[in-house]
């Protein structure tokens, strides 16, 4: 199989050869390596890559992918990174209309023909690779299609800015020096789907790795916490599933303390059971931690270290609850986003975003628009807020007051819901396994219909501990039920309150309500205020 142009601008092409999407685990070889947080099954590719800039097809290298080809005379480019930051095209912000709606006027199932894509080369050598293990290569994130080649050989292509692109490179490794190039298009069919108020970049723009997975292996895991009606009794269900164990040994502590330990020799699932357990709220982010030490004929080839928050959420009588508490938002919408370096935002800065959320008295998180890299929720995890994780699908330019309206996506268009089923997919399994995320969120702005109906059956079905939440339907109530929660964006105090006063069947948020731009943000005491009059709210 070869790289097709045509895939870019087909909304029913989106995954080429891309591995299917689980967990984020983090594995090590031996319980030392685990304690130090670096592992020899992870060999970074991040630094710098070859680069070749090109205003569109026509401008493409097309043999550049080819083992022979000699790219020294190509630019540098930083991996990750933003291609616009890094001199080449430029940055641009726009909101409801797209990045080519000035110059170009398409419909969704076309691309505009000024479509910047970069190639970059990068090189491992064999060297790096573990004995007895697969070999995956892992883009954290890519904006906002990519196609891959190693040793000249195509391997894949895969759509979705804001989750993983993983793919197995397992029988193309030769001996010594090997190639890996890529190009990157600016805009795909995915692009239609990504009209987020927010800069518009793209490129290579987290972490990139090569993965070493050795022959027995977790390859994912589900982990579920049930509580009874007092609260004071809980069962941590968990669910593996490993690959060729002779044994498997698994230990739950807290604090560094041996809670409980089991042992399996296959993928079955087990519980532990817990009398008066340490419960996570974003108050008290208590935070137990599960130790998997996976074993061949010869011994210890894998460990993992899964954190787990044991916590009940629930909408109990049309409120939203943890742990039998009633919950009050105090929440942030936020991006990733660094003034140095855009959307590819380091461990150290968004550490400090999380202090200084705590610090305000902030903590709820909504991770608007999109799936943010893993550590956020981790940070999240550990520090204590409640995370709305959202969808990466906003279409906001396609019902907004500049556009055809026979023309809004994913709306009930057949050709649309399987990549926005992908996308839900992407984040939910990725992501499924942090206590801090209580809500996932079917994206931002992007109208009703049934194929959002449709993702939110499809998160039901796959996840029955968190609850669906969707602003869109405000603005399309045709499948009303598509959101478990009323959200509203904006809406004055009195016609909030005159809503409560005539709606008692679910929760109700305002996802967003203080824009801080220009003369704004007056009054805010009367929002605050409702919390005490109207439980639901």
């Amino acid at each position: 199989m070869e790289m097709n142009n045509e895939w870019v601008k087909d909304p029913k092409v989106f995954n080429i050869n891309r591995e299917k999407a689980h967990a984020s685990i983090h594995r090590y070889a031996s319980l030392e390596e685990m304690h130090t947080n670096k592992s020899s099954y992870i060999y970074s590719l991040n630094g710098k890559w070859k680069f070749h800039y090109a205003n569109g097809f026509n401008q493409l290298i097309k043999d550049f992918s080819n083992k022979d080809y000699n790219s020294d005379n190509w630019d540098e480019i930083n991996v990750p990174g933003h291609i616009q930051l890094q001199g080449y095209g430029t940055p641009m912000y726009v909101n409801q209309i797209y990045p080519w709606s000035a110059t170009e006027q398409i419909i969704p199932g076309e691309i505009p023909e000024h479509n910047p894509i970069g190639s970059y080369i990068t090189y491992f050598d064999s060297s790096v690779i573990k004995d007895n293990t697969d070999v995956y290569i892992n883009f954290k994130g890519v904006e906002s299609a990519m196609a891959l080649w190693v040793n000249g050989t195509f391997v894949g292509y895969s759509e979705d800015t804001f989750t993983p692109s993983r793919f197995n490179i397992t029988s193309l490794i030769e001996e010594g020096k090997n190639k890996i190039a890529v190009n990157v298009y600016r805009f795909s069919s995915g692009s239609w789907l990504e009209d987020q108020d927010f800069w518009r970049f793209s490129g290579i723009f987290r972490d990139v790795e090569l993965e070493m997975v050795p022959h027995t292996h977790l390859e994912d895991i589900k982990v579920l916490t049930h509580l009874n009606d007092t609260y004071d009794h809980a069962v941590v269900e968990v669910n593996p599933t490993v690959i060729h164990p002779t044994k498997v040994i698994y230990t739950l502590k807290y604090n560094d303390e041996i809670i409980a330990s089991q042992i399996k020799e296959d993928s079955t699932s087990l519980q532990f059971e817990l009398d008066y357990p340490h419960l996570w709220s974003a108050e008290k982010p208590h935070l137990y931690t599960l130790i998997i030490e996976a074993m061949d004929e010869e011994g210890l080839v894998e460990c993992i270290s899964q954190q787990v928050g044991i916590r009940e959420f629930e909408i109990i009588n049309g409120i939203m609850c943890i742990n039998g508490q009633r919950i009050i938002f105090h929440g942030v919408n936020r991006h990733e986003f660094s003034a140095y370096t855009g959307r590819h935002v380091s461990y150290e800065e968004t550490k400090q975003d999380i202090l200084n959320m705590k610090a305000h008295n902030i903590n709820a998180l909504r991770t608007s628009h999109y799936p943010n890299q893993s550590f956020v929720y981790d940070l999240c995890d550990e520090y204590g807020l409640y995370v709305i994780d959202e969808v990466n699908l906003e279409t906001h330019g396609t019902w907004s007051e500049y556009f055809d309206k026979e023309h809004i996506i994913p709306d009930n268009k057949p050709e649309w819901l399987d990549i926005v089923l992908d996308r839900a997919n992407s984040m939910y399994e990725r992501d499924k396994n942090h206590p801090s995320i209580i809500i996932w969120s079917l994206g931002n702005e992007s109208h009703g219909g049934k194929n959002l109906y449709e993702m939110s059956q499809f998160l039901r079905n796959k996840d029955q501990s968190r609850v669906i939440h969707y602003e869109g339907i405000f603005h399309d109530r045709s499948y009303n039920e598509t959101s478990d929660i009323e959200s509203q964006m904006y809406t004055y105090v009195k016609d909030i309150e005159k809503y409560l006063t005539t709606h008692q069947d679910k929760p109700f948020i305002l996802c967003e309500y203080a824009h801080s731009m220009g003369n704004s943000n007056g009054a805010l005491f009367k929002y605050i205020d409702l919390e005490k009059k109207y439980p639901l709210y």
